[in-house]
């Protein structure tokens, strides 16, 4: 008798047990946690239910983990691209400021050239005057030591303005000896129209340097 009683409460117990298994498959197919629809669909039409058919975290394909990293991949993309923006736009800068350099450069470079050109010029002017002072004198030098009918030959065939600058440089160098110039007896011993012609220039042009 004793053992009977026993007997019946494990079969209870079992089944109860059962009952718990099947009820919480049951609910955890419904919530969609576990797959069990083609084993309790006969259930589900029995009591009028529609199983749970979203997908879960747990148990889905993983389009949200997906969908996140496309927003990452998005986003990095969009930074990439404000980034290269702001690299196009800082090297058109670049790219500016350089023309304006090169600009200047050019503009001081092509001063300095100019201004080179200018102190050659002057410097061969000078050098040209100096070198023409040099022999002007010399030919005076010169022309002092001759008989004075022999100068006035050699001064008939120069140029009036190399013979203006001759008696010119004659009259400086017997001022600073306090001797008297030859320059106005070569006149005198001259033909009388080139001795004119002379003087007017001269007259008209009292400084040279050519």
């Amino acid at each position: 008798m004793r053992s009977t009683k026993v007997l019946a409460k494990s079969i209870l117990l079992i089944l109860l047990i059962v009952i718990l298994v099947l009820f919480g498959l049951l609910w955890f197919d419904y919530l969609g946690v576990i797959q069990a629809k083609k084993m309790f669909a006969p259930v589900y039409r029995l009591f009028g239910l529609e199983p749970q058919t979203s997908v879960s975290v747990a148990g889905g394909t993983g389009s949200v983990p997906a969908n996140l990293d496309d927003d990452r991949f998005a986003k990095r993309l969009e930074a990439l691209d404000v980034r290269t923006q702001e690299l196009d736009k800082r090297e058109a800068d670049v790219k500016v400021q350089e023309d304006a350099n090169a600009q200047v450069a050019q503009e001081l470079a092509d001063k300095e050239n100019a201004q080179s050109e200018r102190e050659k010029t002057f410097n061969n002017l000078v050098k040209k005057y100096d070198d023409r002072s040099v022999n002007i004198e010399q030919i005076v030098q010169n022309l002092n030591g001759m008989q004075p009918a022999k100068a006035v030959e050699i001064l008939v065939n120069m140029d009036d303005q190399d013979v203006i600058d001759v008696l010119r440089r004659a009259e400086e160098i017997a001022a600073s000896a306090g001797t008297s110039s030859m320059g106005a007896y070569w006149l005198s011993l001259m033909p009388a129209s080139r001795a004119a012609e002379i003087q007017r220039k001269m007259a008209n042009k009292p400084l040279s340097i050519n």
